[in-house]
This record gives C-alpha cells, sequence and structure tokens, in this order.
C-alpha cells in the first residue's frame, strides 16, 4: 500500500544496497539486480557471490553503447543498459497453456500458474518505474487483465535508484519520467558520493517497503543530504540535451504523409532492435506445439515486433509492406495513439531506441524534423 505525505529519508552507508539485497534474499525474493556481462549492464537474478557494477559508467550515443571504468568506487553511475524489468514481468517466452492426450482420445488442458517466487526488481530508474505504470495500463487496465502479469506485478517489490548522471540518449525529464523518482516504489535510493564518503539516501513508498528498510537499522538524513538530492535530480535533467517537443502527439497526428517518412525509412533497417529493448512495447504472437507422438501440446506467447513483416498479415498480405508504412506505425502508436488508448505516452524517454538502433535514428530528432515541416 502507497505510504501518505512525505517519506522520512534515511541514510545508509557505502554497504547498504548489499546488505538490502541480502534481506530481500531472506525473505524469500528472486532479486533482479545489474550485473557487468558481456559489455554490458544486463538485468539479471542475484545469486551467492554476485556484485553490483561498481566503478563503471557507461557513454551512449546513436548506434553506440561502451562501459567505461572509473576510478571510484560508485554503484549506480551508469543509466540504462539494453535490458529493462519488463522481461520478468512479461517474459519474452511464456506458456499459456499445455494439453495432454487422454488413452480415451480426449485431453487434458493444464493452465499455467505462476508459482515461482516473488520478484525484488532491483536498481529500476525513474523511467523504468514510469514503463511499469505503463504495461499497468496494458495488461491490468479494468477491461482486460492478463493474470500472469497481474500475479507477477502484484508481488513485486520495487527497489527504484535515481540517476546521477544523464547519457546523451536520455530525454526523461521532457517526457516527465524522470529523473527524480516520486511513485511506484516500494524503496528509493539516491547515491552520495562527496569527498570520497560513500552513502545512500533512503526513503520508503510504500509500507512493505518500510518494514524492509526497518531491518537496515537506517539513521535519519539530515537537511544537508537531503539537499545534496536535489541538487543531484537537478543536474541530471538540465544535463539532459534532448527535448521531445511537448506537442509531439498533434505534430504526428497531423502529418501522416510527411516527407521525413520516406527519409527515415531509407535509413531504417527494420530489425526490430528498438521494440527489443524498448520497456514498453508489448507486440506479441503465438506459437503452437506438439510432439511427434501427438501426445503433448502446448502453446507459447512470444514476443514480436511491428517492424515485422508478417505482423500485419492477415488473409492476402501484409497491411504494412513497407518500412516506411512500420517505421510509421511504431513511432505514432508510442507517441500518438497511446494517448487515445491508454491516456497517457507509451514513451518514458529512456533513449534505449537510440542507443540500440544500428544505423542511430533518433525519435527525437525525427519528431523534430516532422515538427520543423
Amino acid at each position: 500500500m502507497p505510504m501518505t505525505g512525505s517519506p522520512s529519508m534515511y541514510r545508509l552507508e557505502a554497504d547498504g544496497p548489499d546488505r538490502l539485497i541480502a534481506v530481500l534474499r531472506e525473505q524469500g525474493y528472486t532479486v533482479v539486480a545489474p550485473r557487468v556481462e558481456d559489455g554490458a549492464i544486463v538485468i539479471l537474478p542475484y545469486e551467492d557471490g554476485d556484485t553490483l557494477p561498481r566503478g563503471v559508467s557507461d557513454d551512449q550515443s546513436g548506434g553506440h553503447y561502451r562501459l567505461v571504468e572509473r576510478d571510484d568506487e560508485k554503484l549506480f553511475d551508469y543509466t540504462v543498459g539494453p535490458q529493462g524489468y519488463k522481461r520478468y514481468l512479461w517474459p519474452p517466452h511464456q506458456t499459456l497453456w499445455s494439453a495432454t492426450r487422454a488413452e480415451d482420445g480426449g485431453f487434458t488442458v493444464n493452465e499455467v500458474v505462476v508459482d515461482e517466487a516473488p520478484l525484488a526488481l532491483f536498481a529500476a530508474r525513474a523511467c523504468e518505474i514510469d514503463a511499469l505504470d505503463v504495461l499497468d495500463r496494458v495488461f491490468d487496465n479494468g477491461e482486460f487483465v492478463d493474470p500472469l502479469y497481474r500475479s507477477r506485478r502484484e508481488r513485486a517489490f520495487i527497489v527504484a535508484v535515481e540517476c546521477s548522471r544523464a547519457s546523451e540518449t536520455c530525454f526523461c525529464a521532457s517526457m516527465n519520467s524522470g529523473p527524480a523518482v516520486e511513485t511506484g516504489f516500494d524503496i528509493a535510493l539516491t547515491e552520495l558520493f562527496d569527498g570520497g564518503r560513500h552513502s545512500f539516501l533512503a526513503r520508503a513508498g510504500t509500507a512493505k517497503g518500510a518494514g524492509v528498510l526497518a531491518k537496515l537499522s537506517p539513521a535519519h538524513a539530515n537537511t544537508e543530504q537531503a539537499a545534496r538530492r536535489e541538487a543531484i535530480i537537478a543536474a541530471v535533467a538540465e544535463g539532459q540535451t534532448r527535448r521531445m517537443p511537448g506537442n509531439a502527439k498533434d505534430v504526428l497526428r497531423a502529418n501522416p504523409e510527411h516527407p521525413r517518412w520516406d527519409a527515415v525509412a531509407e535509413r531504417c533497417l527494420s530489425c526490430g532492435s528498438c521494440t527489443s529493448v524498448c520497456p514498453t512495447c508489448f507486440c506479441t504472437t503465438t506459437i503452437d506445439h506438439t510432439d511427434l507422438t501427438a501426445t503433448n501440446a502446448n502453446r507459447e506467447r512470444v514476443w514480436d515486433s511491428c517492424f515485422a513483416i508478417d505482423y500485419s498479415y492477415i488473409f492476402g498480405g501484409a497491411i504494412r509492406r513497407s518500412t516506411r508504412a512500420r517505421y510509421r506505425q511504431w513511432m505514432m502508436h508510442k507517441l500518438t495513439h497511446w494517448h487515445d488508448q491508454f491516456g497517457r505516452s507509451g514513451c518514458v524517454g529512456c533513449g534505449r531506441c537510440i542507443t540500440w538502433c544500428p544505423v542511430g535514428i533518433d525519435i527525437v530528432e525525427e519528431t523534430r524534423a516532422i515538427r520543423a515541416g
């Protein structure tokens, strides 16, 4: 249950995050946390012996991602990597049901029940938490409920970490999704690193979070430390060089035949990288499997992409045959049609689609070009 009023702010020593992970694991959570692997910050289940990224930053721009070593012990100086937390609430592969043939010629359908341990999503940034709000509106909106998503989401414990810097591709400030973490968390951390002293500010956003935080016996933060947090947040917002136009929804809606769609289509590879790294894209398809004996069958839901030509296939062929049509569909759905469907933008300004596009296509630049006429 969310807490009312302004949450108390506490101070944790440098080992605070590690102790917090230990407490969550003791309480039965599967902690999903960042780790350095294959030259990137990835999100994986935390196991004995695992460590959080320490002394690591990242360098991102259009079509470019590199990790950079720091000469200090900061834990969270990176921004976002190629993976989001969506994959643990809405997995890339999900069995929907299975069936077994009976001896009498009939069959039994087995419904899938989520019985794994509850998840603790550790070190989620403001944009990623805002992305969970988007997914909630898609999969648990009152009219439609996906039971597998709801089961994981309701039991998830969210540990947020506020960014201490912005990458070149970040634009969360102009999407009103960050960099400050205000809602949607159980515990929020802000890393402080002044004069060689390493500590963390911690806030509880729910009663559940307050109970976990109390187990760490934190000291109350003073006004100077609280002011330091405000300064960090302000600096991150000011450091974002990209700004999505505030009227993007109306600009794109008014320009479905703008020549810029042709220009971007000449560069776009229709590879789907942008949709695979996006924390809010939710397109899927289903695949049916049957074994060679025709005894066991199952239906699996897998991630798909609107950039795949077969995604829009109906009897007679694909509706969106050209790269121009597929890119326009993705961008207009994200920035325009989501407002009609879900009451908000489908973009949270994380910048992943820019970083991981092989040719560096920039959703902000494309919107500005169309607005400029």
